[in-house]
This record gives C-alpha cells, sequence and structure tokens, in this order.
C-alpha cells in the first residue's frame, strides 16, 4: 500500500494514502478535537471543530475528512485555529439551552469539555434568538430535547446507517434546521425499536433515556415491598468506567455490593436467566429440526431486534424463538417459583433489571410478558442509571469490597455470561444443543467461529449427523442484509442469533457513553467483550444444562425443558407492527 510521509507539528509522520489528517494526527500522538465526526459512520466535517491550518491550503481544512498528501504540512492549534474553534464554540452556545448543571450529561458532555478546554467564558457571546422546541416524551424508553441538540447528526447516522432504519433525519433548512422525525411524529408514532445506540452516541444531553430511579428508590424505602435487583452480563463489563475505570474493566464484585447496599433485598445475576433461556431455546431448535419446524430459528434475546423484525419483517415472526428474553424469564421465576419457596406474596414483589438496553425499559411493557395480570419485570435501568443511583447514595464505588449474588439465582454459567457479546447467544445455545444431540461431553466448549466484532459471521457445524448452517448479526443494518439473502434463497441457515446493538449487549445503549475521542480510535465492542469471555473461561461450569441452580429448577417445578409450566411462564408470542421505512 502506497504511504505518505507528511509533517504535523513538525513531527514527520508516515501513513497509508487516503488516511485523513485526524487519523495521522492520532498517529503522532496529537489530538484534533471533533464533534460531529464518528469513524465510519458519520464522516461529514459539519461542526468545523477539527479545522487545521495545512500549508499552500486557501483557508481552514476539516481534519476529519481531509486526506493527506505527500510531503503536506499541517498545523493543528495555531492562534488562528484555536481562536476559530473558540468562535465556533461560542455560536453552537448561542442557539443552546445552557442549563447544565440539571443536565444529565454535566461533567461527561463533549461540548461542555471543549468550552471548558477552549477558555469558553460565556454563552452568550453571540445572545440572539434561539429555536423554541419542545422535549418529546413520546417514546416509553428516551427523551429527546432538541434544545440541547447541536445539530452534529450522529444520532441521524446511528439510525440510519448503523441500524438502518432512519427514523430520525433533519427537518427544516437554515438556522430552523431541526432533528426528528417524518412529520414532528413523535418517536412513539414511528417504527423505532427503542436501541438507544443515538443516545450512545450524542456528545451533549439532548438524548438520553427515560430514568426509574426515582420509582426504584421509593420502592426501596417502602417497607411492604420487597425489591429484587438482577444485572445482565454486559453491565458488568461496562459499569466500572462510569468511576473511572478503564474500558474493560471487570465490576461484578464491586456491582453486587454496591447493589446490596443501595437496599435491594436480593441481588440476583440475570446469568441465571440466560442459562435458563438457553435450556428451552436449545430444546426449541432441537424440537424444530426433528419435527420439521419452521427454519430458520431465530432467537429472541433482543428486544430491540424484535420490535424490528415486527416493523420490518413480520414475515419471519414464526422463525422467532419463542423464549422470552433471560430478563422476562428470571422475573417470571422470581414472582413464581421464588415466592413460592420463600413464601413471600408475589404482589408484593417489586423486580428491577439493570440493563445495557434501552429496549428492555419497552420490552417489560410488552403483552404477553406476566401472568396473573401481574409483569414479569417492574422496572429496569440502564448501566447509566444504575451508575447515577450508586452516585446520588453517596457510595464510594472504589472503596466497595468484591461481593457474590444471592442464593438462589446467583449461579450463571460461562455459557451465561458470554450472552453479552455478539455470538454468546449462539456459542452457549451450541454447547448445549450439540451435547444434547450427540449425547457426548464435548472436550472443548468453545465455539470461536461465531466470536468477533464483525457485522456478520457465518458457521457449518457437522453434528450427531447433521449439517447445522448458524450465522450471527449485530446491528440492524446487518439484519437486514442476513434476512434479506434468506428471503432470496441465496442462504439456508438453521439457526440465527441477531442482536440489535453493532457488537451485542456490551455496546448497548444503555452502557456509558464513551467520548468521540476515544470512541473514534478504540474497539470499546472487544475490550468490553474482553471481560465475559475472561469470566466464561474462568467458570468452573460452562455449560447451561450444567448449572445445578438449573436443573433443581427443572427437578423440582418446571418438569422439563418446553414442559407445559415452562411454556406459560418463559415464552411469548409477537405482533406485525406497521412500518415507516
Amino acid at each position: 500500500m502506497e504511504e505518505y510521509t507528511i509533517k504535523i507539528n513538525g513531527i514527520e509522520v508516515t501513513a497509508p494514502k487516503g488516511t485523513t489528517i485526524l487519523q495521522a494526527a492520532r498517529m503522532a500522538g496529537i489530538q484534533i478535537p471533533t464533534l460531529c465526526y464518528l469513524k465510519d459512520m458519520n464522516e461529514i466535517g459539519a461542526c468545523r471543530i477539527c479545522v487545521v491550518e495545512v500549508k499552500g491550503a486557501r483557508g481552514l481544512c476539516a481534519a476529519c475528512v481531509y486526506p493527506i498528501a505527500p510531503n503536506m504540512e499541517v498545523f493543528t492549534h495555531t492562534p488562528k485555529v484555536v481562536e476559530y474553534r473558540k468562535k465556533t464554540l461560542e455560536l453552537i452556545l448561542s442557539d443552546h439551552n445552557c442549563s447544565c448543571l440539571s443536565c444529565v450529561r454535566s461533567g461527561q458532555c463533549e461540548l461542555q469539555t471543549l468550552c471548558r478546554e477552549y477558555g469558553v467564558e460565556s454563552e452568550n457571546a453571540y445572545a440572539g434568538e434561539k429555536n423554541p422546541s419542545e422535549p418529546d416524551l413520546s417514546a416509553v424508553h428516551m427523551v429527546r430535547d432538541n434544545s440541547k441538540c447541536i445539530l452534529c447528526r450522529r444520532c441521524v447516522a446511528a439510525c440510519e446507517k448503523a441500524q438502518g432504519i432512519g427514523v430520525i433525519g433533519a427537518n427544516e433548512r437554515g438556522f430552523k434546521t431541526n432533528i426528528g422525525s417524518a412529520f414532528n411524529m413523535g418517536l412513539a408514532e414511528t417504527s423505532c425499536v427503542s436501541c438507544g445506540q443515538c443516545i450512545a452516541v450524542c456528545p451533549t444531553g439532548a438524548l438520553y433515556e427515560k430514568s426509574c430511579i426515582d420509582q426504584v428508590t421509593e420502592a426501596i424505602n417502602d417497607p411492604t415491598k420487597y425489591v429484587v435487583v438482577q444485572t445482565a452480563p454486559a453491565v458488568r463489563a461496562a459499569l466500572a468506567e462510569a468511576f473511572g475505570y478503564p474500558i474493560g474493566t471487570n465490576a461484578q464484585g464491586k456491582m453486587a455490593a454496591a447493589l446490596r447496599r443501595l437496599g435491594f433485598d436480593k441481588v440476583f445475576d440475570t446469568n441465571f436467566g440466560a442459562d435458563l433461556t438457553i435450556m428451552e431455546e436449545a430444546n426449541e431448535f432441537i424440537e424444530r429440526v426433528q419435527n420439521g419446524g419452521k427454519l430458520p430459528m431465530i432467537t429472541s434475546c433482543s428486544p430491540g431486534w424484535i420490535k424490528f423484525c415486527e416493523h420490518y419483517y413480520p414475515e419471519f415472526l414464526d422463525n422467532l424463538s419463542t423464549c422470552k428474553s433471560p430478563q422476562q424469564m428470571q422475573g417470571a421465576i422470581t414472582k413464581s417459583y421464588f415466592a413460592e419457596k420463600n413464601g413471600i406474596d408475589p404482589k408484593n414483589i417489586v423486580s428491577v433489571s439493570v440493563m445495557p438496553c434501552t429496549a428492555k425499559k419497552f420490552e417489560i411493557g410488552r403483552e404477553h410478558q406476566g401472568r396473573d395480570g401481574m409483569p414479569d419485570m417492574d422496572y429496569s435501568m440502564t448501566t447509566r442509571e444504575l451508575a447515577r443511583m450508586i452516585k446520588r447514595a453517596g457510595i464510594r464505588y472504589e472503596d466497595l469490597p468484591e461481593e457474590e449474588f444471592d442464593n438462589p439465582m446467583d449461579s450463571g454459567t460461562g455459557a451465561a455470561v458470554i450472552f453479552g457479546a455478539t455470538g454468546g447467544v449462539m456459542e452457549a445455545a451450541l454447547r448445549t444443543a450439540v451435547e444434547t444431540l450427540t449425547g457426548e461431553s464435548l472436550p472443548r466448549p468453545e465455539f470461536k467461529e461465531v466470536r468477533g466484532t464483525d457485522g456478520i459471521k457465518e458457521a457449518t457445524y457437522e453434528v450427531a449427523g447433521l449439517t447445522v448452517n448458524i450465522a450471527v448479526a449485530s446491528g440492524l443494518a446487518n439484519a437486514r442484509k442476513v434476512l434479506d439473502m434468506v428471503k432470496r434463497g441465496e442462504k439456508n441457515y438453521h439457526f440465527i442469533e441477531i442482536m440489535a446493538c453493532p457488537g451485542g449487549c456490551v455496546n448497548g445503549g444503555g452502557q456509558p457513553q464513551v467520548p468521540a475521542s476515544v470512541r473514534n480510535f478504540t474497539d470499546i465492542r472487544a475490550e468490553r467483550a474482553k471481560v465475559l469471555y475472561s469470566l466464561d473461561e474462568a467458570n468452573t461450569i460452562r455449560k447451561s444444562h450444567e448449572n445445578p441452580a438449573i436443573i433443581e429448577l427443572y427437578k423440582t417445578y418446571l418438569g422439563k425443558p418446553g414442559s407445559h409450566l415452562a411454556h406459560e411462564l418463559l415464552h411469548t408470542s409477537y405482533t406485525p407492527r406497521k412500518g415507516y421505512k
């Protein structure tokens, strides 16, 4: 590959042809600020914060889209550049709601950080008219507040390019430009799938989840309520970031300790629900294969994916596994098996989850997600909400001891914990399905062909005389590609895993937000996934069907996978929805 050598602030840098100034500067250890830029997704040079001086060029150049050339000389922080960036920030603030103290992103806002770095002392440097706006509160999972939008279009790119949905975009023109849905519909009126990827990439407080912290706190303080909490596998791979720890820090022990100190009566691990999901899902897959059921069977753990399928691919609803997600299965068992075993009236149980996902807030209100008039789950919090709750309670996270989850839902296998990474559900299901079909123990339980952060992965396995073709997709734009290939008859899969969020739950819309300056140059999905695979490797039990607590549950309560009671508690149905694209 042809390479060019250039100078950036007098430092020689050699990089491949096609490299942008922004990327080359990073190679030289020089950080150029950005607001709109997202690598491979939103490379539009719109915000003009990344401008630099290039010797011989007319005017300042946007580093994020300007390719390097032989013998180029670049200057990134000259007085002219710094003054230009400062004025650009002041102009952004001229149409910005600067109520920073009450903003959910205060202290973690990329705009606020840049204003501090560039010495912006007043938000009124260009005082004048502001665009009127009212927050969109229609969606169950999030709030859109355009008074804090800076028109960077990151959310638009995430929705359109990463997810292939495009329910938001730029409306109006010029000064009146705003980001919203077609015909100014509320998000709840569109085919938004509640994935929260727009929130994950927003640099300010324009997008945020609807918080249930106050409701959960009220329940904890109510002596008539028995409040239990469960935490998803991916939460432990990201929570520590909210307290200043590096990406890829395992938070499992401190997380359990924090939840206990917040006052929850029981602290459970959703890994138990993940193992239970595998038992039901693997059984369902085997039954479909052996009895001529609808194939390919498609996983049902990701509520964003389920809603996407209902909107855009209703012809595949019969292909979806009828299994509830681990969150919902665990909620159902908590209000049945656990309640009976401990003599607790399930009507007094408040079941809370901590999830990496904003779509879980939508999922808990879906039809057929409860029994006897009670929902399986009462509240679902994001990883970010838990971090805020811990800080609000004055708990010093760094000083917490490492603690364990509570019985009987404290035990999860290695198969369960990898649910949080793309390919993890498929690998966990294969571990159980293969041993069930062959009657033999796997010498090594890894199915590494389905690992990694690629958007689409494929593999073929020979199992008990059967050829099993599988596919794994993460990010709904990739789900489109897989489903379209199946529709056209180009692929003959038997089993498909789909996760709504690119990279899986570790990159969920409810995880701690990572600044673009880090996100653009670090594979946060891979770093967080390493936590889960290391926990799998260290677990003495790595297959769901070998979990003693799961074995006991079936022996004393459910009977067997796919039993009548299991179907009543652990399975669900789906509904076609109107699509807009």
